[in-house]
C-alpha cells in the first residue's frame, strides 16, 4: 500500500475504536476491537505494527478487474436560518413525514439487505412518494411541521446533498440538522444536468460554480433544483462531538471518515486510501475509517472523502473528483465474501 509508513494512524486508530461499538457484535471483529482497548503503546510505530498483525489488507477491484475508482469529498456546511417563518428565512426544512410509508425489503428477501421502498398510500394502493417538485405544491399546507427556515434555497440544497449541517441561529445559537431519511426518489446531479443543456462546462460544474449559475439564473433556480427528484428530510441534533453522525451513528472524522457503499465494504473497517488533493496530482494517502453512507455513492472502489465543517472544508469537497485506490483492512483468518468483489493483496 502506498506510502503506508508516512501516514499517522492515530485519528483514524481512535475513530475504529469508537467504530468497534458496532462492529464487536461481529464474531470476527470481537477479538479485535478488546485488543484495541487494551493497546497501551500508541505511537505510529506502534499502531502501525498492531494493525499489521491485527488486520489484513485487501485490494478493492471493480467488476471490470480495474483497480482505480471515482473520490469525492463532502462537507459540513454552515447555514443561517430562524425557528420562525419571515421574509428573510422564507425555506423550510422538514423532517420525515408522516404520510411517507417505507418498506424494508430485506424483512421479505434477505438478499436485498440494503434496498428499502418508500412511497405513500393511495387508497389501499403504494404509490412512490413525492417527488422534489410535487413535494414544493404540498410545503404550504405542511408549513407548521417545518423544523426550520433557512434564509438560501441554494444553500439549502446543497446540504440536502451534503446529508447534513449546521444552522446558525438569529440568537448565536447553532444546531445540526443530521439526514434522518429521503423520498426513495433516485439522486440526479444537477451539474450533468447543467453540463448536458450547455449551460456549464465540465470543469465548471463544480458546487462553486453551480451556485454561481444559480444565484446568476434565479428565474431558473426551480428548473434547475427539481432536476433532482430525490428530497432529504432531517432530524435535529445538538453541535457535538467531531463531526455529524454517519450511517452508524457516530460522529464523523474530518479528513479519515469516509462514505463508502456498504454492499462492498463493511461499515466501520479500517480502509487504505490512495488518491490526490482536490484539482491536484499531490498525493493524499492515509487511513481511513468506512463510518458513512450516501445515496450516490455506488461501487467497490467509490468514496466520499468527510472533509470536516465549513467554508473551507466545503472549497475542497466542492472541487474533489479525483481518481484512487483502495484497500479493507479485515481481521487476519477471515475470508471476505467472494461476492463482494474484494482480492487479496
Amino acid at each position: 500500500m502506498p506510502n503506508w509508513t508516512e501516514d499517522d494512524p492515530t485519528p483514524a486508530f481512535t475513530a475504529f475504536v469508537a467504530s468497534c461499538r458496532s462492529l464487536e457484535r461481529q464474531a470476527h471483529w470481537k477479538p479485535v476491537c478488546a485488543s484495541a482497548r487494551e493497546l497501551t503503546d500508541t505511537t505510529n510505530a506502534a499502531l502501525r505494527t498492531w494493525l499489521e498483525a491485527r488486520l489484513q489488507p485487501w485490494a478493492l477491484v471493480n467488476p471490470d478487474g480495474s483497480r482505480n475508482g471515482l473520490i469525492t469529498g463532502y462537507y459540513e456546511p454552515i447555514l443561517k436560518g430562524s425557528r420562525q417563518r419571515s421574509k428573510a428565512y422564507a425555506h423550510p426544512v422538514f423532517g420525515p413525514p408522516d404520510d411517507m410509508v417505507v418498506v424494508e425489503l430485506a424483512e421479505l428477501y434477505p438478499e436485498l439487505k440494503h434496498l428499502r421502498l418508500r412511497g405513500r398510500l393511495d387508497g389501499r394502493k403504494l404509490v412512490p412518494y413525492y417527488s422534489r417538485e410535487e413535494w414544493a405544491s404540498q410545503e404550504s399546507k405542511r408549513s407548521p411541521e417545518a423544523l426550520l427556515w433557512i434564509d438560501d434555497p441554494i444553500d439549502l440544497f446543497f446540504m440536502q446533498i451534503q446529508g447534513s449541517g449546521q444552522v446558525q441561529l438569529a440568537d448565536g445559537k447553532r444546531v445540526r440538522l443530521n439526514y434522518a431519511d429521503q423520498n426513495g426518489h433516485p439522486y440526479r446531479s444537477i451539474g450533468r444536468w447543467l453540463i448536458e443543456r450547455g449551460e456549464l462546462k465540465a470543469e465548471q460544474a463544480s458546487m462553486q460554480g453551480i451556485k454561481a449559475w444559480a444565484r446568476a439564473n434565479p428565474k431558473r433556480l426551480a428548473e434547475l433544483l427539481n432536476a433532482n427528484p430525490s428530497l432529504v428530510f432531517f432530524r435535529e441534533l445538538p453541535v457535538e462531538g467531531s463531526g455529524p453522525q454517519g450511517a452508524m451513528g457516530l460522529a464523523l472524522t474530518p479528513e479519515r471518515s469516509l462514505a463508502i457503499d456498504p454492499r462492498h465494504v463493511p461499515l466501520g473497517a479500517p480502509i487504505w486510501l490512495a488518491t490526490t488533493r482536490p484539482n491536484s496530482e499531490q498525493a493524499l494517502t492515509r487511513l481511513m475509517l468506512g463510518q458513512d453512507t450516501g445515496g450516490v455513492i455506488r461501487g467497490v472502489v467509490r468514496a466520499d472523502f468527510y472533509w470536516g465543517s465549513g467554508p473551507e472544508a466545503g472549497n475542497l469537497a466542492g472541487k474533489m473528483r479525483q481518481q484512487g485506490r483502495m484497500w479493507v483492512l479485515l481481521p487476519r483468518g477471515y475470508q471476505p465474501d467472494s461476492t463482494k468483489n474484494t482480492a487479496a493483496n
